[in-house]
């Protein structure tokens, strides 16, 4: 963690005790879940924007999904795992929230799902994406039929530890291959014409795309 990530991190504000245990499990377990700064940023979207019906690709222990509820209680989320261990964890902690009539967890492979919301013709107010990054192209692409007017779409980890910069260098070829697809994201991502997108350097990077019409 570097000066200006450790001020930041310094300065955020409390919150519940329980979450921090739900930390401290992904810690202990290493399950990946959003940084501290970058999961303040999108709490903070979530209090400007107020979406009443939010998809998040990539559930893992249902971390970021009870944060963003934390923020706006009357919101429906619907959230895709495709693990089968993260999902009964997710389920579990959902569960103890008291918040099974506010999230919905679908089990399956994320592409598989959005075709099914697809054809029940839903649609959401904010999409996050967190999952897995070399498919982030496709999910953004795939999730177009689901989305309306002023719908905004935020990924995570879209400068990946700066290997996508140069700031570092990955030193092994997957890590060269992964920093590749997530560059040819990136750019395609900021050419897209019914999009505004914005790139913000905070944790690992956060993409805002928020559709004109």
């Amino acid at each position: 963690m570097n000066k200006l990530e450790h001020y930041l991190t310094n300065h955020l504000s409390e919150h519940a005790e329980s979450f921090q245990e739900l930390e401290h499990f992904a810690k202990e377990h290493r399950v990946p879940i959003m940084e501290p700064v970058s999961m303040n940023f999108l709490t903070q979207l979530i209090r400007m924007n107020q979406p009443n019906t939010i998809l998040e690709i990539g559930t893992a222990i249902g971390y970021s999904a009870l944060r963003m509820l934390d923020v706006h209680e009357t919101a429906t989320i619907t959230t895709i795992e495709k693990d089968k261990d993260m999902y009964d964890l997710a389920t579990k902690n959902v569960q103890q929230f008291d918040q099974s009539a506010h999230v919905l967890i679908k089990h399956g492979d994320a592409l598989e799902v959005i075709e099914q919301l697809v054809k029940e013709e839903m649609s959401y107010d904010f999409i996050f994406i967190d999952a897995a990054k070399a498919q982030y192209q496709q999910y953004f692409a795939a999730v177009q039929p689901l989305t309306k007017a002023r719908t905004w779409i935020v990924c995570d980890n879209i400068l990946f530890k700066g290997y996508v910069s140069g700031e570092s260098e990955a030193d092994h070829k997957r890590l060269q291959q992964l920093t590749k697809k997530i560059q040819a994201f990136n750019a395609w991502l900021i050419e897209q014409p019914d999009y505004h997108t914005s790139i913000i350097p905070i944790g690992d990077g956060v993409s805002i795309s928020v559709k004109i019409k």
